[in-house]
């Protein structure tokens, strides 16, 4: 049986993307259950669970990006939404967790949501937009943390999200896995995927056929509020802490996850899976690294390699120039 392949380039490329990130994901695997071979290290049971755990903090920030690339956007203050969601959770849900993850989710949406309104009623651009949310959401971390790490006494909830489950998961997994496959099914099956599928691929477009893009830019914007927050609030009652500042590391990660997981930079392609696998795969990735005990600058080194070979195998005429490349040279 064979198996028949586009014979232009867009198929090509576009075959090529969709198999990515499970191809990535599966090569990531081998390397890892082949660590006894070659190494004094094995991928264990409490390995798993911690790439699974990983890929959990990570999830919901990689998925909030994510959408906001598949739109044509890019949201900057997607980290500091995560640390100001994190930091609210623990400030007002010490007595009532929920009521602290429900401040957190309802700070998220309506932040992004403003974000939204802004680019659409004036067509500024989200970056340098974005940028500017950024630094004050940092500043109104200083504020609610008073410069400093917010403890968290009620151990309770840390330990349910983080009890440890059959094959790897925890709670805390499980919840952002059914977020996960929510998003996956409205991108997939609903009006709502299609419309954010045209909002990036063509705005303009888009706007021509009758369609709101303005909507789904604001709509957009506000989920991933929401969900940078609830993954910043869970990540704080699981460490039982809320830092003023995370850096820029867990941004760069989600990033690298989402590129890794097939959605294209310049927008309108894209999975909530795909994003997933993204996220697992650096996960496992870096479980290796920690299980082999790789210098850090050497961890970065291949996580950089990887990342632009993805973006080179990304490159829209990079199959066409190599084609052509061919032909020149069989024609000498």
């Amino acid at each position: 049986m064979k198996v028949l392949l586009p014979s232009n380039a867009a198929g090509r490329q576009r075959v090529m993307r969709n198999a990515m990130p499970i191809a990535i994901f599966l090569a990531i695997s081998a390397v890892a259950l082949s660590l006894p071979l070659w190494s004094d290290s094995a991928i264990s049971a409490f390995s798993v669970f911690n790439t699974v755990q990983n890929a959990s903090t990570l999830g919901l920030l990689a998925l909030g990006v994510g959408l906001t690339i598949v739109i044509g956007e890019f949201d900057l203050s997607s980290v500091a939404m995560f640390t100001f969601g994190g930091l609210l959770a623990v400030r007002f849900g010490e007595a009532q967790p929920l009521l602290g993850i429900a401040i957190a989710m309802a700070a998220g949406g309506s932040i992004g949501l403003l974000q939204g309104q802004i680019m659409s009623l004036t067509g500024i651009s989200s970056v340098p937009l974005t940028l500017g949310g950024y630094i004050v959401l940092l500043g109104l971390c200083h504020i609610v943390a008073s410069e400093g790490i917010l403890g968290y006494a009620n151990y309770e909830p840390g330990l349910w999200l983080d009890a440890v489950l059959p094959f790897g998961f925890s709670p805390r997994s499980l919840i952002v896995l059914a977020i996960f496959v929510a998003v996956w099914g409205t991108l997939r099956w609903t009006r709502a995927g299609i419309a954010i599928r045209a909002t990036g691929a063509d705005r303009r477009a888009a706007n021509a056929s009758g369609l709101s893009t303005a909507k789904v830019v604001t709509a957009v914007f506000s989920f991933s509020g929401v969900c940078c927050a609830l993954g910043g609030a869970l990540f704080a009652y699981s460490t039982t802490a809320a830092k003023y500042d995370l850096g820029l590391d867990p941004f760069i990660a989600a990033l690298t996850a989402i590129l890794v997981g097939g959605v294209d930079i310049r927008g309108g392609r894209g999975s909530a899976m795909g994003i997933l696998l993204g996220v697992m795969a650096m996960s496992l990735l870096d479980t290796i690294f920690l299980q082999l005990a790789m210098p850090t600058y050497l961890a970065d080194l291949l996580r950089g390699g990887l990342l632009l070979a993805i973006v080179m195998l990304q490159a829209p005429d990079l199959t066409s120039r190599f084609v052509r490349w061919r032909n020149a040279a069989k024609h000498r």
